[in-house]
Order: structure tokens, then C-alpha cells, then sequence
């Protein structure tokens, strides 16, 4: 069916690829170089868009009604207690055959979530149990004795010290009994290459290992034995839906069916908690725009396999426990595909396919799956950035990322991993972090260790705090001194889980899509700060009295006087923020990393913000015991009285050199703020980067893009 040229040199040469244009592509492996050679920027308006199709408002039907029997079980409507999930451990499922242009589903049928004991079987068990269905007596021995898991891994190399701040959750949210996620493979290279070419090039990377079997040679050597398994497995999986990837996509068609079984596969394999898409839509037009030039198919053809693509995308589904489900206030998996963007040789990337996927929220309806995020710029082109404040109005169903920001880091070929956090895709992945919860060490601070709701010694024996009333400089001290102690018992933690994860529960297809030497980014996470920068400035520009419990533990605290608070561009505060996310990044990148992993961090709680809260005491900022935090780097609630604006410039003070891993704000308005009727403002909005001065600085900085890149091209 294909024919194909393959050299001593490994070049290739595919019928598949007739019609585009060549480059260093062609000769290794590298998608960048791909689409940079080929896309074609679209800077007209939506008015060639098409309305869903009969077979896809069917389909959309039947996937509804499911939902609504999964809601009225109780939101898991069936779940596999035998199989355990590989890629090739099911055989295909469908909503209705005859009308799917897209197929493929986790297991052999829709909403029927998968049983992935690898990451912890006492995870899977409890998710069983509370669902209503009872694990398989077997599976559950084989996992306790016969086979280990990433859990009792973790576990077993766990210090007192560790799970006593687990269960304090002063770290909370660790990723050490599921899959970690934030792992983009680049599941365009199944499409563009074929796997049969990607597992040759797998072969050659084996190879050409160094001969001397260090302990770093012998994990890559193996682990690379893995992907190439791994991805026969893929093949074999795309078999029992009828479909060779052997080879190249020919068509659009088959070029979003590849891509999707890819990242199909992986969601077979890993239950992670944000198994991200990627950056596709740029790629996907290119086969579109041949295809349409060609007469293949026709634009509502098109949009129909786009349609069906999301939809599949939306269905998505893990067996998750109701503990897990309460701390990111759902059941979201955080399917994110980041559209748009600027290429470094200046053209914006903004496509027709950037205009179809947004308008499914259009033909299927607004949803948080995927999670469509749009890569802001100031020179994205004017008719895109109004449609786009047009399905935000109507839909509610977009996030924004700065990309003139993140370019600056990644070049243009990035995606966003869960909500905020960015790498370039399959040439960086990260190790995911959860987050250190900064108001409740804030509160150790001031007990001398002790978790002010249990009465336990969790943090180090300090001499607590005193005094009736707080002195600033006297907190501050001590607080900095208990972040230390945090920042280090935090990586080692997620030290152990990487290591663990690695050896018990590697994502074998995700890395298969990536290339041997990628950059590992070591994600850490911040909750609380805006209690933090709250409480104190309490301190420092109110007084701040201590109530304590007849144990002598600080357990409630009165504010007398006002205090400015953060959110309202005031800089007494906002440079107590600021000061805080530095402090805290400075004492992470004190610490060893596992495989050399580089320090990052994340102002991030979209959801498990009200988790947070309720693990946490009462705070000097007048929080009352078990509120929830504000989610992210927002203002705490009702606190921001300043409007909008002033809101945002607090926000925008954070340091992003200290936070690189993403700062999160939540941010909802009324429709009118955008526009008044249809007329809407989708005007540039201009930001201060200081570059020069370091802000923006990675070690990564267009390190290895590829070799198509001009030097007139990069930033000055």
C-alpha cells in the first residue's frame, strides 16, 4: 500500500508526503520543521466554518445520554475490575459505527473506564469500591505480591518526616498513587512518520548508546527497549480498529485518526492527571489545506472529523477515587490542545484548523474537554482575536495563555501541559510536582513546627512564636527558615516518587513520542500565596493578636486596623507576593533533582483550592479555619476592590523567572466588559517583558530547535 525509500543514512522518502514542501524533516525526526516549511497563516474571518453534520449531532446524541446515565449512577457508569489496561489489553469499541469518522475508544466501549493498577492497587481497589464494583480477587493478589507498584515503591523509601507531611497536607496533591501526567508525547510524529520509522529510529538511538554500562546507560537502554515495544503495541491496537500506521498518513483523515491513536494509547496506558493533547491544529491544517486543494474533501468534511475528534477527546474518562474528584472539584483530565501562537520567524500560526477546533464549542457545545487554550499574542491576527472574544462570550470555554512570554522560553513549537505549564513538545517533559501548601507553613512558622488542627510535631522543632501580638520581622525570620525546611523535604519527596514512577510505571508510549535526550523540567507548586501576602501584610501594617488553645498552640488570630491587601495594585503588598514566590523558588533550587530535573515552580490551584482550605487553620489575614484559599495567584475573594485592572497588575508583579512552571488567574466578567452588544473589543493589549534584565531567561532557550532556524529570526 505505501512505498518507501530507506537509506543507509536513514533518509526516507514517502508517496505520502507528496506535495510538501522539504526540509530538515524529512531527514530526521522533527515536526517543527515540518510545519514550519508548510503551514499557511489564515488571517480571514470564521465565515468558511460548517455546522455539524447529522452523523455527528447522532453521535453527540447517543454520547449524551450515556452522561446522563453516568450522572444518574453516580457518575461512573460502568468500570472494568478484571482487565488490566495496556494498550493492547482491549479490543475496539465504538459509539455507532456506521457514523464515526473517528474511531477509538479506552476500553471496548464508551464510558466503561479502564482498571490501571500500576500507579497503586489500593488506588484502583478504593476506586472500585466506592463506585460500586469490586476488584478482581486476582488482579488485586498479583499486584500485592506477585507484581510491585509505583505506590508501594514510593512508600518504601517514604521517611516518617514525608508522610507526616502528607498527612498534614502541608504537600498536598502528590502524584505517588496514579499516573503523573504533565508528559506531552508528540503524537503528531505517528501521523507525519509512521511508527514503523519512528520504532527505526528508536532501533538507532539503542545503538548508538555509550558502550560503558553505567547505571544512566543502563535505564536509557532499557527504557528505550520499552518504547520500541511500545510502539508495536500501537500498532497492533490501530489493527483491531482495521488501520495500518505502519506508515505516513495519506490524507487529513487519516492524519487526525493516526495522531489520535496515539494519544489514544497513551491514555490506555496512564491515568496521569493531565494527559494534554498537545499542539496539533497547525500541523493537522497542513493535510487539510493539501486536501482541499486537491479536491479530497470538502470543508464539511472536514469539519466533521474535527467534530469527532473532540468529541472523542471529550470522552475521555479515568476511574478516579471520590478524594481525588473532591480536590480537583470534578472528574477533569485535563485534555489541553494550545492553539495559535507566533513562530519565531515572526508569522503568526493561526490556521483554519485553529477556527474548527474552536468551533466545536459551536457544533457540540461549550465543555471544559478538551481544554482548548489559545495562545495570546499581540500579533495574532485581528479576526482571529475576535472570534475568539466572541466563543469566549458565548461559550465561557477558552483559557489564554501569554505567548509572548512563554516564546521567549520555548521557541514556537510548545504546548501547555495541564493548565499553565509549558515545554516544548517531545523535546521537554516534566516531572509533576503537586503543591506545597505556603499559608499553612506560614502557620508552622508561628507554632514551631506544629500543625495548628492535629496538635502533631510535623515540621522542625523551632521555638514558636510567643508574643500576644505578631512582630513582622520576627515572622518573617521564622518563616523563611520553616520555607527552607519545606522546600527540602518537598523535592526530596517528589525525589522518590519520579524515581518510582520511572522504574514501576514508566509512560513508555509518551516517551516513545520524544526524543532520547529531552529536557526534564522538576515541577514544584505554591498554594496559599495570596493568604500569605495577606497575612502579612496584616502583620506589618495592622496588629495581628494571637489566640491560642490550652495546649499553647496558635489556633485563631484577631486583626486589629486595616491592612492592604493584594489584588489591588498596591505594592506594599504585591512586593510582599512577590518577595514570597522568590524566597520560596530560592530555597527549591537549593536542592538536588532527580536525572538532574530543572526547578521550576507554579502559582497554580485552579480547583483544589477549597481542599486546601479545609486542611488549613485559621490565618492572620482574619481567614477563618477551613476556608477555602482563593484558586491560583488570585486575590482572595471579596478582598479586591479596585476593579479589574488593578487586580490583574497585582497578579502581574509575580516574578515569572521564579514561577516558570505557570501562574494561574481565574478570572470571570460579564460579557459586556469585552463589548457592549457585537461589538467587541479585541484590541492589543500590551504588556512589559523585561527580558534584557533576565525575567524571561530558561536554560533552554532555543537550545536544539532544529536546523532551520535563521538567526535573524531570533529574538534580540
Amino acid at each position: 500500500m505505501y512505498k518507501y525509500r530507506k537509506a543507509a543514512n536513514m533518509n526516507y522518502k514517502y508517496d505520502a508526503w507528496n506535495g510538501f514542501e522539504g526540509g530538515t524533516w524529512m531527514n530526521e525526526i522533527n515536526v517543527r520543521s515540518f510545519i514550519r516549511h508548510n503551514y499557511t497563516p489564515y488571517d480571514q474571518d470564521e465565515s468558511f466554518l460548517e455546522g455539524a453534520t447529522e452523523d455527528t449531532l447522532a453521535l453527540w446524541d447517543k454520547a449524551m445520554e450515556l452522561s446522563k446515565q453516568e450522572r444518574e449512577k453516580g457518575g461512573v457508569l460502568d468500570m472494568d475490575t478484571k482487565v488490566v489496561s495496556t494498550i493492547t489489553s482491549h479490543g475496539p469499541g465504538y459509539l455507532d459505527r456506521e457514523r464515526e469518522k473517528i474511531v477509538g475508544f479506552q476500553t471496548d466501549k464508551p464510558f466503561k473506564r479502564a482498571l490501571m493498577p500500576y500507579g497503586g492497587i489500593r488506588m484502583a481497589e478504593k476506586a472500585c469500591a466506592d463506585n460500586g464494583y469490586t476488584l478482581d480477587p486476582e488482579v488485586k493478589e498479583f499486584f500485592t505480591t506477585h507484581r510491585k507498584t509505583h505506590n508501594a515503591g514510593v512508600f518504601d523509601a517514604y521517611t516518617p518526616e514525608m508522610k507526616a507531611c502528607r498527612s498534614s497536607h502541608i504537600i498536598t496533591g502528590l502524584p505517588d498513587a496514579y499516573g503523573r501526567g504533565r508528559i506531552i508525547g508528540d503524537y503528531r510524529r505517528v501521523a507525519l512518520y509512521g511508527v514503523d520509522r519512528l520504532i527505526a529510529d528508536k532501533e538507532e538511538q539503542k545503538r548508538t548508546t555509550r558502550s560503558a554500562m553505567y547505571s544512566d546507560i543502563i535505564r536509557d537502554r532499557e527504557e528505550l527497549s520499552e518504547q520500541i515495544r511500545a510502539l508495536g503495541d500501537l500498532k497492533t491496537m490501530a489493527l483491531s480498529y482495521g488501520y495500518d500506521i505502519s506508515m505516513p498518513a495519506r490524507d487529513i483523515k487519516e492524519a487526525i485518526q493516526w495522531l489520535y491513536f496515539g494519544y489514544l494509547a497513551s491514555v490506555k496506558e496512564q491515568n496521569g492527571a493531565a494527559m494534554s493533547l498537545g499542539r496539533t491544529s497547525t500541523f493537522l491544517d497542513i493535510y487539510a489545506e493539501r486536501d482541499l486543494k486537491n479536491g479530497v474533501y470538502t470543508e464539511r468534511e472536514i469539519q466533521e472529523m474535527v467534530d469527532q475528534f473532540i468529541m472523542k477527546l471529550r470522552l475521555v474518562k479515568f476511574a478516579r477515587t471520590p478524594e481525588y474528584n473532591a480536590l480537583f472539584s470534578g472528574d477533569p483530565q485535563w485534555v489541553t490542545e494550545s492553539i495559535g501562537g507566533v513562530a519565531i520567524d515572526g508569522r503568526h500560526m493561526v490556521t483554519k484548523m485553529s477556527y474548527r477546533y474552536l468551533h466545536t464549542l459551536t457544533n457540540l457545545g461549550p465543555a471544559p474537554e478538551p481544554n482548548l487554550t489559545v495562545l495570546w499574542s499581540t500579533r495574532l491576527p485581528e479576526n482571529f482575536k475576535r472570534y475568539c472574544a466572541k466563543m469566549s462570550i458565548e461559550t465561557s470555554s477558552i483559557q489564554y495563555e501569554n505567548d509572548d512570554l512563554m516564546r521567549f522560553t520555548h521557541g514556537d513549537d510548545y504546548a501547555i501541559a495541564c493548565c499553565v505549564s509549558s515545554m516544548r513538545v517531545g523535546k521537554e517533559m516534566q516531572f509533576f510536582g503537586a503543591r506545597a501548601n505556603l499559608a499553612k507553613c506560614l502557620l508552622y512558622a508561628i507554632n514551631g513546627g506544629i500543625d495548628e488542627i492535629t496538635g502533631k510535631q510535623v515540621g522542625p522543632e523551632y521555638r514558636p512564636i510567643t508574643s500576644e501580638y505578631l512582630d513582622y520581622d520576627e515572622v518573617i525570620s521564622k518563616y523563611d527558615a520553616m520555607m527552607k525546611w519545606l522546600a527540602e523535604v518537598y523535592v526530596n519527596t517528589l525525589n522518590i516518587i519520579h524515581y518510582m514512577h520511572d522504574k514501576y510505571c514508566y509512560e513508555k508510549i509518551q516517551m516513545a513520542l520524544h526524543d532520547k535526550d529531552v529536557t526534564r523540567w522538576f515541577a514544584t507548586g505554591i498554594a496559599g500565596l495570596s493568604v500569605v501576602a495577606d497575612s502579612l501584610s496584616a502583620i506589618k501594617y495592622a496588629r495581628v493578636k494571637v489566640i491560642r488553645n490550652e495546649a499553647g498552640i496558635a489556633t485563631d488570630y484577631e486583626v486589629e486596623g486595616d491592612f492592604p491587601k493584594y489584588g489591588n495594585d498596591d505594592d506594599r503588598v504585591d512586593s510582599i507576593a512577590y518577595d514570597i514566590v522568590h524566597r520560596f523558588m530560592e530555597h527549591i533550587r537549593k536542592n538536588h533533582t532527580y536525572r538532574n530535573g530543572i526547578h521550576t515552580t507554579s502559582i497554580l490551584t485552579i480547583t483544589s483550592n477549597v481542599v486546601y482550605g479545609k486542611a488549613t487553620g485559621a490565618t492572620p489575614d482574619g481567614r477563618k479555619r477551613g476556608e477555602a484559599f482563593a484558586p491560583g495567584a488570585n486575590p482572595m475573594h471579596r478582598r479586591d476592590t479596585h476593579g479589574a485592572v488593578a487586580s490583574l497588575a497585582s497578579v502581574a508583579k509575580l516574578p515569572f523567572k521564579d514561577s516558570q512552571d505557570g501562574i494561574s488567574n481565574t478570572f470571570s466578567i460579564i460579557p459586556g466588559a469585552l463589548g457592549k452588544d457585537d461589538k467587541i473589543f479585541a484590541g492589543d493589549i500590551e504588556i512589559d517583558i523585561d527580558c534584557a534584565s533576565g525575567a524571561c531567561a530558561a536554560p533552554t532557550l532555543f537550545e536544539g530547535l532544529d536546523g532551520d532556524v535563521e538567526a535573524e529570526h531570533l529574538p534580540v
